[in-house]
C-alpha cells in the first residue's frame, strides 16, 4: 500500500468507489468539425439515448484548443488545482485522448484529458476546455456506453470539486444484448489497479478490459523503476486488463505533471494512489487478450 496520500478538505467517504453495471456497446463515429469538442461528442450519443460513455478520441486537430494543466492549490483548501488557460491559436493536432461523457446541470458534459502536437513542434497534453475547444478537422471517436446508468457530474463533498460519478437509470431497458459493462468512479488516495481488481469482485467479473477513462493521480510509480515524483497530475488510460490474480492485472497510462513532462507507462500495483478522481469504464471479456 503506498505511503503517499492527500488531505481533502472534506470528510472522507466511507464507501471508497461507486460502480454500476449495464449491457454495453460499442459505437464509433466522427466528430464534426464547426462544433466545440463537447457538442461533437454529444449529438451522436444523444441521438442514441446514451448518458453514461467513455471514449477514446484520434487524430483530427482543433482551432483553436484551450485547455488547462494540473496545478498545486494555492487556495489552502483543495488538494491540487488547476493552471491559468493554455490557448495556442494555430490549429493543433490532436495524438490521442480520453473522454468521459455524461451531464452536468442537465446537460451534456465531457471531461477529455489528451496529448496533442501545436504549430510550433510541441507536444503537449492536458484538460480539455470541453466548450472553448472547437474541432477543425474530423477527429476519430470509439466510445462505450450503457443505456442503464448516467455520469452526472455533482458536488463532491470529501474533494470539494465537481465530480462525475455513475448513477444507475429508473428506466427498465429490456431486449438489450453486449458484453457487461460497469461505469465506476474512484475516490481519493486509494490505488489505482487494487481499486480496479476490487470493482471486478464485486460485479463477479473475472477478466475485463479497461475502456477510455480518465482521472489523476498522485505522482506515479511506473513497472522498471521510473517515478514521476508530484502531486496534480492529469491522466488517461492507454491500455488496461484486469484479471484474477494481482500479477495478471496491467495498467498503462499516459500523464502530464504540474512541469508539462509527459510520460507513460505500466503502473506498479499498490503505489499508485488517485489523486482527486478516476472515471473508469470496464468491459467484461471472456479471457485475457495476452
Amino acid at each position: 500500500m503506498s505511503d503517499r496520500s492527500l488531505i481533502q478538505p472534506g470528510p472522507v467517504a466511507a464507501q471508497r468507489f461507486e460502480s454500476f453495471e449495464g449491457k454495453g456497446r460499442k459505437l464509433e463515429f466522427t466528430l464534426a468539425p464547426g462544433l466545440s469538442i463537447n457538442d461533437a461528442i454529444a449529438r451522436p450519443l444523444l441521438a442514441e439515448n446514451i448518458r453514461a460513455a467513455a471514449l477514446v478520441i484520434e487524430d483530427g486537430s482543433f482551432t483553436p484548443l484551450h485547455y488547462l494543466m494540473p496545478a498545486l492549490s494555492t487556495d489552502g483548501v483543495h488538494a491540487a488545482w488547476y493552471s491559468g488557460q493554455y490557448s495556442p491559436m494555430d490549429e493543433t493536432e490532436l495524438e490521442r485522448g480520453n473522454v468521459t461523457f455524461g451531464e452536468r446541470d442537465g446537460a451534456p458534459f465531457i471531461h477529455c484529458h489528451a496529448i496533442w502536437n501545436e504549430a510550433d513542434g510541441s507536444r503537449n497534453a492536458g484538460h480539455i476546455l470541453p466548450h472553448e475547444t472547437i474541432v477543425s478537422q474530423p477527429i476519430r471517436a470509439t466510445a462505450w456506453a450503457v443505456d442503464s446508468i448516467a455520469m452526472v457530474s455533482e458536488p463532491d463533498e470529501e474533494t470539494g470539486f465537481t465530480l462525475f460519478h455513475p448513477v444507475p437509470l429508473d428506466e427498465l431497458k429490456t431486449g438489450q444484448q453486449g458484453p457487461r459493462m460497469v461505469f465506476a468512479r474512484i475516490a481519493p488516495n486509494e490505488d489505482i489497479i487494487e481499486s480496479l481488481e476490487a470493482i471486478c469482485r464485486k460485479h463477479g467479473i473475472e477478466h475485463a478490459l479497461v475502456r477510455g477513462s480518465v482521472g489523476s493521480l498522485i505522482g506515479a510509480r511506473y513497472l522498471g523503476g521510473s517515478i514521476v515524483d508530484d502531486i496534480a497530475t492529469e491522466v488517461f488510460v492507454l491500455e488496461g486488463i484486469v484479471s484474477e490474480g494481482a500479477a495478471a492485472t496491467r495498467l498503462e497510462i499516459a500523464m502530464v505533471d504540474t512541469h508539462g513532462t509527459i510520460t507513460r507507462g505500466f503502473l506498479e500495483r499498490g503505489d499508485n494512489p488517485v489523486c482527486i478522481t478516476f472515471e473508469l469504464c470496464l468491459e467484461e471479456i471472456a479471457r485475457p487478450m495476452w
